[in-house]
């Protein structure tokens, strides 16, 4: 059941990296695990005129540090759709990193089943498809085995976790973050009716081809791969390219699947 008076929790959700009056597209972009919607802060720089940028906020950090962390992907989803409820009035898309691609896809599927909302484009960046999600059994790990992890995958300044008040504050979010992925054994299956586009770094070595080529399942329209030089967080060195690519996407027309008599047709 979807929750009520979405438009009570809109402002809380949602930090307006760009605000547009009467934007052309609204891009929602999706933070990564422990990440927070300042991540985007430097999108504002590569959008074309027309485009409002809002970037979701978690809970438990930054301006919502106060409130209790998502129990679980449906809690976590079935706010945001609330929340995005009221955007009917421009087409909207999804940018979603790593494990804001499945909270995205997710949000996506209770947004149009909820609300009749359907998304213009869902990009997903640096992330399997949820059917292929991994389950590190980080969410109860403790502070080394959590640091080392994000080590991994890089993107994080790893000086941060040497000053113990910061380390205090940043660590509740990830751990949480990686818990929700942990129990996160049930994606929905609905295909969406909308492109489904998928970035990901050739160095990344937690997401692979394969992995990322499964994202097909999540959409009955057009699906398309696009790979970076980079790992995990490829889109820090190369945001322009992202940025060009994506909004490209975003103003050519909706694409369908290719049917099998388009397939004939073609190779004839």
């Amino acid at each position: 059941m979807p929750p009520t008076n979405p438009v009570a929790t809109s402002e809380r959700q949602f930090h307006a990296i760009k605000p547009c009056p009467r934007p052309n597209v609204r891009l929602v972009c999706f933070p990564h695990s422990g990440g927070s919607a300042g991540y985007f802060r430097t999108w504002k720089s590569v959008l074309p005129e027309g485009v409002e940028l809002l970037a979701v906020r978690y809970p438990g950090r930054e301006e919502r540090l106060c409130d209790p962390f998502a129990e679980d992907m449906n809690e976590l989803a079935g706010a945001i759709a609330n929340a995005c409820a009221r955007f009917d009035d421009a087409p909207l898309a999804f940018f979603g990193h790593s494990l804001g691609s499945l909270v995205a896809y997710e949000v996506a599927v209770r947004l149009a089943a909820w609300h009749g909302i359907t998304l213009r484009t869902l990009f997903a960046s640096s992330c399997a498809a949820p059917w292929l999600a991994p389950r590190l059994g980080l969410g109860n790990a403790d502070d080394e085995a959590l640091i080392a992890r994000v080590g991994q995958l890089g993107g994080t300044d790893m000086c941060v976790f040497d000053n113990l008040e910061l380390r205090e504050l940043i660590m509740p979010a990830i751990r949480a973050d990686y818990r929700l992925l942990d129990r996160y054994t049930e994606p929905a299956t609905t295909p969406l009716d909308c492109p489904v586009h998928a970035y990901y770094g050739t160095q990344d070595r937690g997401v692979g081809a394969e992995s990322v080529a499964a994202w097909s399942r999540a959409t009955a329209r057009a699906f398309s791969t696009l790979t970076f030089p980079g790992g995990h967080f490829y889109l820090a060195e190369h945001l322009p390219e992202l940025a060009r690519d994506l909004f490209a996407r975003l103003e050519a027309p909706p694409a369908r699947r290719p049917t099998r008599s388009n397939l004939l047709f073609v190779l004839a």
